[in-house]
């Protein structure tokens, strides 16, 4: 497509890892003389990152893509991620697209894209996902104070419900030297604190000598960078010597995301996951032990096939009686070639949402507990966002804070004084 165009926009769905992915997709745009600009201005090339995950990030797609077309019929349009994989000529078949690339192609585009013809059938380029071998590394910028670096792609486990080693293939990881040469390109720049993302990231290193530990082990003396946190980690690979060491770090802030997913042994087995409820309670236990003051949250699945009401009140007794500070809740869809979509005693929408929000309030009452428990003491926060005499961040163990100030504080490490709680926030005085 060798024409004179240059505006792109694009628009990430999902996890933090497909942020990652997308920001450094749109660098090579740029750097090959694009303007970037936002998904609902009119742009001349549109480029959605999917996200497959449940039915709703499906139909999302679906009508972000027609969405992208009202604003410029003569458009181009490119679907890659999770969904692009996963069902390929479904997308070709929605109006308006132009190119889908799977899981191995989409780091090409800017090439695939000078292939296409406007006024020809929809290009599908993918690959089935086992020949999907490859490590291609990226991080976010735009966010000003943080980035998400992914270190970690794909995954070994099969669990029952989840399309994600369909959609991104095989565990896989760089080496950690070349993970040191990308995290320093990040701290290179204005951001103050990375994040780290994959799929399975306490799986980073399978296959070679290198672990988890040993990568955050080096990252810990990486300069230009004030905070790193650890997204989302199997409770299996969240090791006690992992606990213990972010227990001593300067760097690694005392936050962390652990999925549950269930707190019945029954579905946990129905589920396929690889670990217990008395596993996953020994390591919150073990965290707790180490960083008092660490925040924790939880993801969980409501309406497994098969979950009784025994199973689901089984569960929310258990999420109740852990010391944790938030929770994610995620209804369960079926997602086609998976086993549980096969599975008898399939939960009613109903149920489903009458589950999903006791979880819900159970969640706020937890975070207000958190949040009231750090009331009158003094944290740390990262200002990432000022808007109308308003600063806010984050502490160093994740509350959300606001502060009123007539200074600009954007990217600035100040000292807060807690004083109070919020629905999902506390209010704060800076420590001058």
């Amino acid at each position: 497509m060798s024409t004179p165009t240059k505006r792109v926009a694009f628009h990430t769905m999902g996890c933090k890892l497909n942020f990652s992915e997308t920001s450094t997709i749109s660098r090579d745009f740029i750097q090959r003389g694009f303007e970037k600009v936002d998904y609902q201005d009119t742009a001349d090339i549109y480029v959605l990152n999917t996200c497959s995950v449940t039915g709703n990030a499906d139909k999302e797609a679906r009508k972000l893509i027609r969405q992208a077309k009202r604003r410029n019929p003569d458009c181009a349009i490119a679907v890659i991620g999770c969904y692009a994989q996963l069902k390929p000529d479904e997308i070709a078949g929605i109006d308006g697209v132009d190119i889908v690339l799977g899981a191995e192609e989409k780091f090409n585009l800017l090439n695939h894209l000078d292939t296409i013809d406007l006024k020809g059938e929809p290009k599908v380029i993918r690959s089935k996902i086992d020949y999907n071998n490859t490590f291609t590394p990226s991080y976010s910028l735009g966010e000003r104070t943080r980035s998400f670096l992914k270190v970690q792609d794909g995954c070994d486990y099969t669990c029952s419900f989840c399309t994600i080693p369909l959609a991104r293939g095989k565990s896989r990881s760089d080496a950690i030297i070349s993970t040191m040469k990308l995290a320093a390109e990040v701290a290179a720049t204005d951001a103050r604190e990375i994040v780290l993302t994959g799929v399975n990231i306490g799986d980073f290193g399978n296959g070679s000598k290198e672990t988890f530990l040993d990568l955050i082990r080096q990252l810990d003396h990486l300069d230009g960078i004030d905070r790193i946190r650890i997204s989302s980690i199997e409770p299996n690979l969240l090791t006690n010597e992992i606990i213990d060491f972010c227990a001593s770090s300067k760097k690694f802030m005392p936050h962390f995301h652990v999925p549950l997913q269930s707190g019945s042994d029954k579905i946990l087995g129905a589920m396929r996951r690889r670990y217990k409820r008395d596993l996953f309670e020994n390591r919150i236990s073990q965290i707790h032990e180490n960083i008092p003051n660490a925040c924790i949250g939880v993801d969980v699945i409501v309406g497994f096939p098969g979950e009784s009401d025994e199973d689901f009140l089984e569960t929310y007794h258990f999420i109740h009686d852990l010391d944790i500070a938030y929770l994610h809740v995620f209804s369960y869809s079926q997602r086609p070639d998976t086993e549980a979509a096969f599975m008898e005693f399939q939960t009613s929408p109903e149920t489903k949402k009458q589950r999903s929000k006791m979880l819900h309030d159970l969640s706020k009452q937890k975070m207000h507990h958190f949040q009231t428990e750090h009331l009158n003491t003094v944290r740390t926060v990262l200002i990432e966002t000022q808007y109308g005499g308003v600063a806010k961040g984050h502490t160093d163990n994740y509350i959300k804070v606001h502060i009123k100030s007539e200074y600009q504080l954007t990217n600035k490490m100040i000292s807060v004084s807690m004083v109070e709680s919020k629905s999902g926030y506390v209010d704060g005085k800076r420590i001058e």
